[in-house]
């Protein structure tokens, strides 16, 4: 350094080798020949202290951070929910576990009767018939006798008329079942899309009230289950980066937070973070796997940066970094923000493209 009056620092940089007493030094001149030329017990020459080579040095760059964090998470279609019989009746026929139903098809049969799947946000609540009051129900009904081809009500909307009785006994001569132009909530499974069937808990031949089945959504997903302490640092719509093993690196979105606190022993209570794969291709025919999920928890775009090997505590308190300039170094005295792949986010009295002294 050219000003020996700067301040002192802690870090000190030395090179220093050892021989110990006692050591035998050969020098070897050609195949199969040795000389020797200090025996044990001799005191060893002096060593020589190597010089020292130039100080790397790095450019003060100006780029954009981001602040990550990293969590251990696992491939599969999102969390699994209850599907519960409801009809008096024997089972019939249940769908194999990995079978993804569709609006219309049927989720179970009870007396050989098909139960099927609507889509909604709002399942059946009550009998639907002409008379009733207005509801959502009734809506959730109408489009999807809409979309399965059962229409003669006009736009599908809160109100149960006359002829949407009549689409319901199309809607239920095509079933096999009694024309009464009446829907129980038992008459069908409401989901807010199709479901793929994870487990089968009940059997041909049960009562079909109860628990039956297990079903996830139709889309890859990764769950995450993040410390409660954490949830800051996760969003609705935020964009994760995922390392899946055995495939790669690809992206999510984040789908749904949990708001359910799940106890665990080990390191305290977790809630489920689903991230849905922006690429469904991504994962090719892999039902599960591991997965390291990165979420972003903060950015500072445009900033000056530094290797954090450049940064030099002060005695004193403080940052410095060691600026290269033609005439020799100096020290600058910095304030630290964004610590991010290796660099850190300073302010002081730098500019872009000047060089500091880094450790190698």
């Amino acid at each position: 350094m050219t000003e020996s009056e700067g301040p002192q620092l802690l870090r000190r940089r030395r090179r220093l080798r050892w021989l110990g007493a006692g050591v035998v030094a050969l020098a070897v001149f050609g195949a199969g020949t040795v000389v020797i030329v200090a025996r044990a017990g001799t005191s060893p020459p002096a060593p020589t202290q190597a010089a020292p080579g130039p100080a790397a040095t790095a450019e003060v760059v100006r780029t954009d951070l981001a602040e990550q964090d990293t969590e251990d998470g696992t491939l599969g279609y999102g969390a699994e929910r209850t599907l519960t019989g409801k009809q008096p009746g024997t089972i019939t026929w249940l769908p194999d576990p990995g079978t993804v139903v569709e609006r219309g098809q049927p989720a179970y049969k009870v007396d050989n009767k098909p139960v099927p799947l609507f889509y909604g946000d709002t399942p059946l609540y009550r009998n639907l018939a002409p008379g009733i009051t207005k509801g959502p129900d009734v809506q959730v009904l109408e489009e999807n006798l809409k979309a399965l081809g059962f229409t003669g009500f006009g736009t599908p909307d809160t109100t149960f008329t006359d002829a949407t009785a009549n689409a319901v006994k199309r809607w239920q001569r095509s079933l096999g079942r009694a024309e009464t132009g009446v829907v129980t909530p038992d008459d069908v499974v409401v989901q807010p899309g199709p479901v793929r069937i994870s487990s089968v808990s009940a059997q041909v031949g049960d009562p079909a009230g109860g628990p039956l089945m297990k079903a996830t959504g139709t889309q890859h997903a990764v769950i995450v289950k993040l410390d409660v302490s954490r949830q800051n640092i996760v969003k609705l719509g935020d964009k994760v980066s995922l390392n899946i093993i055995s495939v790669g690196n690809t992206t999510g979105t984040v789908s749904s937070i949990g708001t359910a606190a799940v106890a665990d022993d080990k390191s305290g209570p977790k809630i489920d973070v689903t991230i849905t794969l922006d690429d469904q291709k991504a994962v090719g025919k892999l039902d599960s796997a591991p997965v390291s999920a990165t979420f972003t928890t903060g950015s500072h775009p445009g900033v000056l940066a530094v290797p954090v090997g450049a940064l030099l505590a002060l005695a004193e308190g403080g940052m410095a970094v060691e600026v290269v300039e033609d005439s020799g170094t100096h020290l600058v005295a910095v304030q630290t923000g964004l610590f991010a792949r290796g660099l850190v986010e300073v302010t002081g009295d730098l500019h872009e493209g000047q060089r500091v002294v880094t450790t190698s």
